[in-house]
């Protein structure tokens, strides 16, 4: 009779924040990505690190340009970046991508997977590229994205790339994150004006009809110019910036050193007239406040009281036996009687 070996399988080691930390400052790429994944996770444990390590790396944060980049399904998202990204790095920048995909509703991971698709810029050694699913998070943007953001800057990259899921109304969170809206269109002139909410429109710092190659040139110049028209009846943010309508085709790259120096003009105007720093306070204050809501509604989860009331009258309000405002008035006096 054989006698079996006895093998001790060691149990995967938790890194701690200190370690993670102390190789993340020093730019190790595979760092990067143990620091992201951690603070991706939903596990406690986790959770508890993500937060120390977060608070480490906050005092050597903040020294990024960072620019949202949205745009209707199909407007070529992914192949702009990789032509933007790899003009910055032409330009002396370390460039970090943060690519949000949409999750697959089954396993909550990403369905598209963009690193995949942006070959040169994913394998340059200035590039550092992370495809994150959102895992149901509305906003465009994950439930990590701040956090994510603040340890790519500690690790060195000066240029934050924010790809979002695509154009909407809950689409708008990302503007809160970033220094620079950056918006792409499509050349379908006046049917792409139309299908354009004017709050996304509002916000957006630079514009860019993209795909202006071959046969659609000319469509692109056209629905430039009616973008252009468009804007002049926007009133004009709070930067003091008159945005305008370029056209481009990245995968040509074709009009991206133009995109390139006028995306450093916005951010050199904001520089001077102050409105870069007093963005990144009110950011940062709204930061806060979100993260407080957050926590406060997975701490009153977390009671088995609560949620054995808020059960019973999500019961009543499903049959029609209570008003929903109502509800919501009783769960808030009930938890905080």
């Amino acid at each position: 009779m054989a006698v079996r070996p006895n093998i001790s399988i060691k149990k995967r080691e938790v890194l701690s924040a200190q370690e993670i930390f102390k190789n993340l400052i020093v730019g190790k790429r595979e760092w990067l990505s143990k620091a992201l994944t951690l603070v991706e996770s939903t596990r406690s444990e986790h959770r508890k690190t993500a937060k120390e390590l977060v608070q480490l790396a906050t005092p050597f944060s903040g020294k990024s340009i960072r620019i949202g980049i949205t745009g209707v399904p199909g407007v070529g998202k992914s192949t702009f970046i990789e032509s933007f990204g790899l003009e910055a790095i032409l330009k002396g920048k370390k460039v970090c991508v943060l690519a949000i995909d949409p999750s697959s509703e089954i396993s909550k991971g990403s369905l598209l997977g963009d690193k995949t698709r942006m070959d040169q810029l994913s394998t340059h050694s200035d590039a550092y590229i992370r495809p994150s699913p959102t895992s149901g998070t509305l906003g465009g943007v994950t439930r990590a994205t701040r956090e994510s953001i603040l340890l790519c800057e500690s690790a060195g990259y000066d240029l934050i790339l924010i790809e979002t899921v695509g154009v909407g109304q809950s689409e708008t969170k990302v503007h809160s994150m970033v220094d620079a809206f950056l918006m792409l269109l499509l050349s379908n002139a006046g049917d792409e004006i139309q299908g354009i909410k004017r709050g996304i429109m509002e916000m957006a710092d630079i514009l860019v009809v993209n795909k202006a190659d071959g046969e659609n040139q000319r469509n692109a110049k056209i629905a430039a110019h009616q973008l252009q028209q468009a804007l002049h009846y926007f009133p004009l943010g709070k930067s003091g910036w008159a945005p305008s309508v370029s056209t481009m085709s990245a995968l040509n790259n074709e009009g991206v050193s133009g995109l390139w120096k006028k995306c450093t003009e916005y951010i050199d105007h904001i520089k001077s007239n102050k409105f870069f720093e007093q963005n990144r306070k009110l950011q940062a204050v709204n930061w806060f406040k979100q993260s407080l809501s957050e926590q406060i509604i997975q701490r009153i989860e977390q009671d088995e009281e609560y949620k054995k009331k808020l059960s019973e009258i999500e019961e009543k309000v499903a049959i029609g036996k209570l008003d929903p405002f109502i509800a919501a008035d009783l769960i808030t006096d009930f938890y905080f009687r």
